[in-house]
């Protein structure tokens, strides 16, 4: 990393990618699968909006201390850098990119498989940020958001059980 990161830098990217995640259960829940995957899909992409705002909440109560900027960055390039950031990684592609990758899905079994790799990719990811952080009150707060996506792989892993067995 180029420099550490802040609790509320992260919750940002979190914010991000989260959007992102929405878009995706919403287009694959919209697929021609059975009910119970698109049932699934519908659930996953309600909680991607519940999360953004657990995040966003999270965020807003965070000590100034953990939202602080820890580098001086008068031009916002911080912000900017994170965003870049977010989107080259999980969850974080263009409506039409992600419709493409909905159009590579030929069965619900890879539908569910590459929603988990998103899922187990997001959470390595904000544990890389976890790592990064510059605070001992920053990284329990990214811990949060690990755990929220950790819920959402658990859901994911359960239903291809189901529907592998």
């Amino acid at each position: 990393m180029i420099f550490p990161f802040n609790a509320g830098e992260v919750f940002k990217i979190a914010l991000k990618i989260e959007d992102n995640g929405h878009l995706f259960y919403e287009k694959a829940a919209a697929m021609p699968f059975p009910d119970m995957i698109k049932g699934l899909f519908q659930d996953l992409g309600k909680e991607e909006l519940s999360h953004k705002a657990i995040f966003q909440h999270l965020l807003d109560q965070l000590p100034k201390a953990t939202t602080t900027a820890t580098v001086w960055d008068p031009d916002n390039e911080l912000d900017q850098y994170l965003k870049m950031m977010a989107d080259q990684h999980v969850f974080n592609r263009s409506a039409d990119q992600i419709e493409a990758m909905i159009k590579t899905i030929s069965n619900p079994v890879d539908a569910v498989k590459m929603a988990m790799g998103f899922e187990k990719d997001t959470i390595v990811f904000f544990l890389e940020l976890m790592e990064s952080s510059d605070t001992d009150e920053s990284r329990a707060q990214i811990r949060k958001l690990v755990d929220e996506e950790r819920k959402h792989l658990k859901k994911l892993a359960d239903i291809l059980q189901k529907i592998t067995d």
